[in-house]
């Protein structure tokens, strides 16, 4: 931070979202007084379970080993996303969106070559499974770790209990890096004349005031919307899932595996997470098709636990953002902030992004509107930039049966972003490049891209396709399945890999 002078910033609200901020915030600025005021009668949202593989990043940046966080919050790791039931094409009934690996330059050529090939006519092997480590990990139930002596570094996430790591985080926060736990409740925010945060008043009369606040109040953003006033910018046009309803079960007794899956249901999709001691499970679905009573007999109905006595848990999620996520001196953060539903897992990745690249934008030049007007231009474009990846999804679906999926696959409520990556890949064109055209890699990269439109099956029909020319440089399929079969040998299973944690 460019000032020399000791500053005050009051974060308002815990959870996961709220203790994440204390904790980047007060590793990177230690020298400024850091107060987080968490009321304790408000619980933690928690809809996902998932993470991107920013989430170890995050870890790394504090200093804090997989030993010490995962077992004390059931955490499991995650190699990638499988997708069930999205296109109804024979033999792409599901696929694996898998993260980022060092290996994937020796197969992601010949996946985009495949990929083009086959939306030009050719005859030949183009689904994502076959292409990727990550995948063939999740299907034999390895870790995503490598042994020693293989010296190749994977990207993954992990699985969490949600609760669990809001309570670590605020652990670690308190005990190591000094910041302030309040626990009471927030009546009101109170406002100076110029339109800044002056103080937030609490339960029993006291204000605390602060140089700058952070909004973790969750969906009723109660700085940011409320008291400022700033607007919400709802995507309810085109993402129409606003409910959810949640169940734990057991986990499969054979063994878990580390991917999340994604299932899809009549009004929209399931989740099922291994954790250490269980598995969360959870139906996504839009209201205007489905009431929440069907939706957790659909959900019990595909868990086989019509006649459990086990307690669901019905949420609401406002999915959209703020205009600005910096208004004043004040920051907007996790669901006060915004929302985008949680089928890529994205939410701690926004959270990250967004306190980080407060801080870099302050570091630059403090209040200046000059920062301030292109941190939020930035924002804002994550925000964007991840919608189109997740309305995909929903657009490019085939399954053709119930109005939910009808009404998800003919509508036009299109960004011009997703407009021309969808002309550029029927029309044969290369993907890859027109990513990067748009400079939107930074949110997904082509590999992403390719894996959501190959893994529907959105090529031309079987009798539509020729067979491919002698001297097409295709790749030698049997050699990538030995090269990525043989790249499994280093890698333990994933109940190993589980034990070696604790």
């Amino acid at each position: 931070m460019n000032s020399t002078k000791a500053l005050h910033i009051c974060i308002m609200g815990g959870g996961t979202a709220g203790w994440m901020a204390a904790c980047l915030l007060g590793k990177r600025w230690p020298q400024h007084r850091i107060t987080v005021i968490e009321s304790p009668e408000i619980g933690i949202i928690g809809v996902g379970e998932g993470s991107t593989p920013q989430l170890r990043a995050f870890f790394e940046t504090l200093g804090v080993a997989e030993t010490e966080w995962m077992p004390a919050c059931n955490a499991t790791y995650k190699a990638g996303i499988s997708f069930h039931g999205w296109s109804n094409k024979p033999g792409f009934e599901s696929y694996f969106h898998p993260f980022q690996t060092e290996l994937d330059h020796h197969t992601v050529p010949h996946f985009y070559f495949h990929t083009r090939a086959r939306r030009t006519g050719r005859d030949v092997w183009a689904h994502p499974d076959r292409f990727f480590l990550s995948s063939q990990l999740a299907k034999l139930k390895l870790a995503p770790i490598p042994n020693e002596n293989f010296p190749f570094d994977l990207g993954y996430g992990y699985h969490f209990d949600a609760n669990l790591v809001g309570a670590y985080l605020r652990g670690y926060a308190t005990g190591k890096l000094n910041v302030n736990h309040i626990a009471r409740t927030v009546v009101e925010v109170q406002l100076d004349a110029n339109g800044q945060v002056a103080a937030l008043q609490l339960e029993d009369g006291e204000a605390v005031t602060a140089d700058f606040f952070v909004d973790c109040s969750g969906f009723r953003s109660t700085i940011m919307q409320q008291a400022l006033g700033e607007r919400f910018l709802s995507f309810s046009d085109n993402l129409f899932n606003d409910s959810a309803v949640a169940m734990p079960t057991p986990n499969d007794p054979e063994g878990i595996t580390c991917q999340t899956k994604a299932t899809a249901l009549s009004a929209g999709w399931a989740w099922h997470i291994p954790l250490t001691n269980r598995a969360g499970n959870g139906y996504v679905y839009s209201s205007q098709y489905i009431s929440a009573d069907q939706a957790e007999t659909e959900l019990r109905q595909h868990l086989g636990m019509l006649e459990s006595d086990v307690e669901a848990r019905h949420l609401k999620m406002k999915v959209g953002r703020v205009a600005n996520s910096w208004v004043a001196n004040c920051l907007a953060v996790g669901l006060s902030q915004g929302f985008i539903e949680p089928l890529e897992a994205t939410a701690l990745h926004i959270v990250q992004a967004t306190v980080e690249g407060f801080a870099d934008a302050f570091e630059a030049g403090g209040f200046s509107d000059v920062n301030r007007d292109e941190f939020n231009r930035s924002i804002g474009a994550r925000y964007d930039g991840i919608r189109d990846y997740i309305v995909a999804h929903y657009r490019l679906n085939t399954r053709g049966d119930g109005e939910y999926w009808r009404a998800n696959a003919n509508h036009d409520n299109l960004s011009d972003s997703l407009k021309a990556l969808m002309t550029c890949w029927f029309k044969g064109g290369e993907l890859d490049v027109e990513v990067q055209r748009q400079g939107i890699s930074k949110y997904y990269a082509p590999l992403s891209w390719h894996c959501l439109f190959a893994g529907y099956g959105t090529f031309p029909d079987q009798n539509m396709l020729f067979p491919a020319e002698p001297e097409l440089p295709l790749a030698d399929m049997g050699r990538i399945d030995d090269f990525i079969r043989r790249c499994c040998l280093n890698f333990p299973s994933l109940t190993d890999a589980m034990a070696e944690l604790n």
